[in-house]
């Protein structure tokens, strides 16, 4: 009852920020709201962001580090990438204005910080009781939440990119008008963008390199070649090709955002299947 509670109380305070983040930034003369607010975030909301996420925090660690049985599904991976997505856009708010992404993360953080108390998820092997099995499911999921993360960045940036060209052509002001105007400007977002993608090509790789070199460790039994090393390898090789356009011959735009979305493709492959056929072995759908 008391964890039922805390779930509640934490979607309801990201629901009441949301809330204030689209009326202060995203509704009605977002510019002037944007002057009000200082030009960025206020040190009141950072700490009104902090406490949802604090409870947050805690919520992740008693279901999935804590507990003696692990209960894991995709209402788990969901809370983990929000909670990840209120983590960065916090952070980078230190350093760059994205105070109108709080409106769009803080809502969507809400639901699915309540997913668990909905959807508990199947029972995991025995093996996954083992604290480095948690580590390493832990690593593997912040690699996976920032690589989707990365992909809901380049689908804003996509969008942000074509109504700023239909602007041109008719046009308009190269700048953004309404609520669009409160977003960080492209460049930002595509900085933001690869240091995401470096941070999560890094997690990928210890993720693939502990799974194949610990495998007898982690799983109880040899490494195997199956769908999801095929399509977890597959997605690794985009993002490495595409990290070394980007700094080898200076990859942006939509060439950057099109690799992107195929290797989050790839690596969405790997862990839907693979979420897909533990619940089918243990009985779940």
């Amino acid at each position: 009852m008391r964890e039922i509670l805390l779930y509640a109380v934490t979607s309801l305070l990201y629901v009441l920020l949301g809330l204030h983040f689209w009326r202060t930034r995203w509704h009605a003369r977002p510019r002037a709201a944007a002057d009000d607010a200082g030009g960025g975030i206020a040190p009141w909301e950072r700490i009104g962001i902090l406490v949802p996420f604090t409870l947050h925090s805690y919520l992740l660690y008693a279901s999935l580090i804590s507990q003696s049985e692990l209960h894991f599904g995709f209402s788990q991976a969901m809370s983990v990438t929000l909670w990840l997505t209120v983590l960065i856009y916090w952070v980078e708010s230190l350093i760059y204005d994205v105070k109108g992404m709080q409106a769009l993360v803080l809502p969507l953080a809400a639901v699915c910080a309540l997913l668990p108390t909905f959807f508990p998820g199947p029972e995991m092997p025995a093996y996954t009781r083992t604290f480095v099995f948690r580590i390493h499911l832990l690593v593997a999921m912040l690699a996976y939440s920032l690589f989707t993360i990365a992909a809901l960045h380049a689908t804003l940036m996509t969008v942000l990119e074509r109504r700023l060209h239909g602007r041109k052509h008719a046009g308009a002001n190269e700048s953004f008008a309404g609520p669009w105007a409160s977003l960080p400007p492209l460049m930002t977002l595509e900085t933001l963008l690869f240091r995401i993608l470096i941070v999560g090509f890094v997690l990928l790789s210890l993720t693939l390199g502990s799974g194949f070199l610990f495998s007898e460790e982690l799983f109880g039994q040899a490494a195997r070649f199956n769908h999801k090393t095929v399509f977890g390898i597959v997605s690794w090789i985009i993002f490495a090709a595409l990290l070394v356009g980007r700094y080898g011959w200076g990859w942006r735009g939509r060439t950057a955002l099109r690799w992107t979305l195929a290797g989050f493709a790839a690596l969405l492959l790997a862990y839907v299947g693979s979420m897909f056929v533990l619940e089918v072995i243990l009985g779940k759908v």
